[in-house]
């Protein structure tokens, strides 16, 4: 492949964003700063290039998406969305000083709970709780007539659901946790609970618990209360079906139309082989422009890694930066059959995966406002591997931050980086290289490897997130410095990997505890999946000096002095986290995590805030969505669909609480 294809293939998906933005060159991407948290909004190249029939299609699908907010509100909390009507009353109806010091906190405190969908922080999952007195809190809710003691008790209570998912090492992760998944139970009796259900024989084995509330009833009896249309949820979930079959009218093509058909079925029955159904369905999906997700989805938030928060998007095909992706899905098998882990543990025939480059159009529930970069769905291991997956790269997200942070006057980079050749090679090749590992963990790292026969998807029960996260950063690590990418003309050269390497494991020891309150443990799947890998081969990098920590001027630096001996150590920790999942090696998974992933060096931990302190920048970020509205001709039909790029996050909170408040 000639040089000239390669850097056109390097720039596609950034060029197709700033064509977007050289639309408007004051557009203003960083809308709202506040506590640790600064708020954004994103364009959709490509809108004006769908049809009108693809525009409908996807206004009724982020409908559909955005109807279920609600749900998460009350997944994550049983008092949440009881908080967030109070703070709604206040904040539409208050007619006192709105001026005064003690608004102001109450308001900060509300764009808090909005942003982390409750009254726990949206990464680190502890309680946070308002800055203002009490008893003015009290006078605002007293003003609007919505006075509540014991709403109020619970909002100022530190210790009262202080971890929205728990970490405890020694109580009991269900009892102690706030989410809204089980209530009356303890862990013990979940378990027994699911173990009855569990058929280890079963080659297509549902997502026990996947949909429901695990309760005890009257007489002691643990029960499943399922999340459907007439179940827990059903007003949301009829607003859901609602407007899945009005798109569906318009969808792209049959097979999108039969996926949604099938997805209202699970919605209404809360049967889960009819979700397993609708993921089979929905992965042969590969030719719209349109897609999106929708439904309990990821157990990130569940302590024991079972039950799923609802999550949509929707999003849009970018073809042109889709090159990339598409050569990675074409390569798969060579990818798998090559990868550094126990041929037992290889997929003999990857089948069915599919990757492209997106931008997203609809964030909601679980997604929105904070959202990943990538996703790779569907999650049951037995559909990865007789059916496949689809993976994303969401481009307009990616290139927000870049665009937001460009608005900065300081750069993390600049402070934590050794010296200018470093901050040089990330500058030149950084970028780029992050989105390729995010292509490949999502489309190969998540889709690669199998369980043997006999082993669950939950066997690692609390420590099965972090550690999927880790094994599919370590399939892109391993392979974004393989000659191959450069052979496919996805990377550039050999060197371009090297700037990747030393940002993740500068990321992984360093920067990304700029999250984490002093103190604190660190708790969240993806920091821990980071930390676990950095620190591992930091250690058994040691002797040969692979990592350097060096120290200038009191200021601490973590140096990559070997990329090759870096990217083996990848690989022989890529071999074990592989073998863990395939074994279904509890014990081994969590010596790795607690051994590795989750305490932070104090001394460490507290320099690095006090120097991003001094930056003067919010280590965490959301978004706001385009507003897409409907133009109805006279007759009554959709004549057009109109995208908007709002600027007031608040303003968007409080509109879809009238809109699209259900529970």
């Amino acid at each position: 492949m000639n040089k000239l294809f390669k850097m056109m293939l390097i720039s596609a998906s950034a060029a197709a964003v700033a064509a977007c933005a050289g639309e408007n060159e004051q557009f203003k991407y960083t809308i709202d700063q506040f506590a640790d948290l600064k708020v954004m909004r994103y364009k959709i190249p490509g809108w004006e290039s769908l049809s009108l029939k693809q525009k409908t299609y996807v206004y009724y699908l982020a409908e559909a998406a955005k109807y279920g907010r609600d749900i998460t509100w009350d997944q994550y909390c049983k008092w949440n969305l009881p908080v967030r009507h109070a703070i709604e009353a206040v904040l539409n109806g208050y007619e006192g000083d709105r001026n005064c010091e003690n608004f102001g906190l109450f308001v900060e405190y509300a764009k808090r709970v909005y942003f982390s969908n409750g009254v726990h922080h949206h990464y680190a999952e502890d309680k946070f709780v308002p800055a203002c007195p009490k008893e003015y809190f009290a006078s605002l809710l007293e003003a609007v007539g919505k006075s509540d003691d014991a709403l109020l008790d619970f909002i100022y209570d530190k210790d009262a659901m202080t971890q929205r998912r728990s970490t405890s090492k020694t109580g009991d992760i269900v009892a102690l946790s706030a989410v809204n998944f089980y209530d009356g139970v303890s862990r013990a009796e979940v378990d027994a609970f699911y173990n009855k259900m569990m058929d280890p024989k079963d080659p297509c084995p549902i997502s026990y618990g996947l949909n429901s509330k695990v309760v005890k009833d009257a007489k002691g009896r643990v029960t499943e209360q399922l999340w459907k249309l007439d179940g827990i949820y059903g007003p949301a979930i009829a607003k859901i079906c609602e407007n899945l079959e009005k798109a569906a009218a318009f969808a792209e093509n049959d097979i999108q139309a039969r996926a949604i058909a099938i997805l209202i079925d699970y919605y209404k029955t809360g049967d889960l082989r009819k979700w397993d159904e609708f993921n089979v369905e929905w992965v042969k999906d590969t030719l719209g422009k349109v897609d999106f997700i929708n439904g309990f989805i990821e157990d990130y938030d569940d302590p024991l890694g079972r039950k799923a928060t609802f999550e949509g998007m929707v999003h849009i095909k970018d073809s042109a930066a889709s090159a990339r992706t598409e050569k990675l899905s074409a390569n798969a098998q060579w990818f798998e059959d090559n990868a550094p882990m126990d041929p037992r543990f290889k997929k003999t025939s990857v089948r069915g995966i599919s990757a492209k480059v997106v931008n997203a159009v609809t964030l909601a529930g679980a997604t929105y406002p904070a959202t990943p970069i990538g996703i790779n769905l569907p999650n049951a291991d037995w559909i990865r591997k007789n059916h496949g997956s689809k993976s994303v790269t969401i481009a307009n997200i990616t290139h927000t931050y870049d665009y937001s942070a460009q608005e900065q006057p300081k750069s993390v980079l600049s402070e934590f980086a050794w010296d200018e050749a470093e901050i040089a090679a990330q500058k030149k090749y950084g970028d780029y290289a992050d989105e390729v590992h995010t292509d490949l963990h999502e489309c190969l790292g998540h889709a690669s490897g199998q369980l043997l026969p006999g082993v669950s998807s939950t066997a690692l029960g609390e420590y099965q997130s972090a550690l999927e996260e880790a094994r599919a950063d370590l399939f892109g690590l391993y392979y974004i410095a393989d000659p191959k990418m450069v052979e496919l003309g996805i990377m550039p050269d050999m060197e371009a990997y090297k700037p990747h390497f030393a940002g993740y494991i500068r990321n992984g020891l360093m920067t990304q505890f700029t999250r984490v309150e002093l103190g604190k443990q660190n708790t969240e799947a993806h920091m821990q999946n980071r930390k676990l890998i950095a620190e591992w081969c930091y250690e058994k990098g040691a002797a040969a000096n692979v990592i350097e920590k060096r120290v200038r001027e009191g200021k601490t630096y973590f140096v990559v002095n070997d990329f090759e001996a870096l990217r083996g150590l990848f690989a022989e920790l890529l071999a074990e986290i592989q073998r863990i999942k395939s074994e279904g090696d509890y014990a081994a998974g969590k010596a790795l995590i607690e051994t590795y992933a989750v305490d932070i060096d104090p001394v460490l931990h507290a320099e690095v805030l006090e120097r991003y302190k001094a930056l003067n920048l919010k280590p965490y970020g959301g978004f706001v969505n385009p507003d897409i509205e409907p133009v109805f001709a006279a007759d009554g039909s959709i004549s057009d669909i109109k995208v908007s790029y709002p600027d007031d996050y608040l303003a968007q909170q409080l509109a879809y609480d009238a809109r699209y408040s259900t529970l």
